[in-house]
């Protein structure tokens, strides 16, 4: 991130919402764009790369993909879709976790230095325009449209005087709070996270370039700050792999026979 405000005379000023706003690199393009894009072309390298020359005993590069192809389609389609019906799904899933993993991880590349989902388009995008019309399309071709909209909001077992408040509830977290709250856990987990890697790394070049004793204490703020540059990475990756797996926990309840 280039916008860094450290002080206003001799006090510091945290960076906040406003950094998060880059200047477009050129027209209307922000770099958080041109990121979107680099994503896309280093996965599509990747595999291609990784699959160009497969061999039986394979390398360490088409090891690692095919790692990350049985982690994608074992650990987190086949598990939260079902055995039966998973296999048409793990391209969508594996692509969902690999491309919020790389976007989530652009945020520790040295120069780069910017997570792309912690502007909330981005994740929102992902959610509502390729997860959230998948899962509710294989529901009503396999439910009909009747049957699963009574699969999505009426519980087996429900008493029949509590439905007129349960159906309402159930079919705003569904068809609402559903594709909303997935893109909202991965956006405030980057945004926090990249907010406090700022914090603590700006208020320790103020502390060191400001003089006096207090830069005896900027070490303390910089220790913070890497000390939360590694906990950001895991996060970074835990967010992928929640983002997939829910993604995956969608398509598998629309695909249920019983709610």
């Amino acid at each position: 991130m280039t916008t860094m405000v450290l002080a206003e005379g001799d006090k510091f000023v945290a960076p906040g919402v406003a950094d998060f706003f880059l200047p477009p690199i050129f027209g209307s393009v922000t770099k958080p764009m041109v990121l979107l894009v680099l994503s896309i072309l280093i996965i599509g390298a990747f595999f291609i790369a990784a699959s160009r020359n497969l061999k039986l005993i394979p390398g360490k590069f088409q090891f690692a993909a095919e790692s990350l192809y049985d982690f994608g389609r074992n650990n987190i389609a086949r598990e939260q879709i079902g055995a039966k019906d998973f296999k048409p799904f793990i391209p969508l899933i594996l692509t969902i976790f690999c491309f919020v993993l790389v976007n989530n991880l652009f945020g520790l590349i040295p120069l780069v230095q910017f997570p792309t989902m912690s502007h909330i388009g981005f994740p929102l995008a992902v959610s509502l325009l390729v997860v959230y019309p998948v899962y509710h399309f294989v529901g009503f071709k396999r439910h009909g449209f009747v049957g699963y909209l009574k699969h999505q909001t009426v519980p087996p077992g429900a008493p029949w005087f509590v439905l007129p408040l349960l159906i309402p509830i159930e079919f705003f977290q569904k068809f609402v709070l559903n594709p909303i709250t997935l893109a909202i856990r991965v956006f405030a987990a980057m945004f926090a996270g990249h907010l406090l890697l700022l914090v603590f790394t700006l208020a320790g070049e103020f502390l060191l370039l400001n003089g006096g004793l207090t830069v005896i204490v900027a070490p303390v703020s910089f220790a913070f700050a890497l000390a939360l540059t590694f906990l950001e990475a895991l996060i970074m990756c835990l967010q992928a792999y929640i983002f997939a797996l829910l993604s995956a926990s969608y398509i598998g309840m629309a695909l249920a026979e019983e709610h």
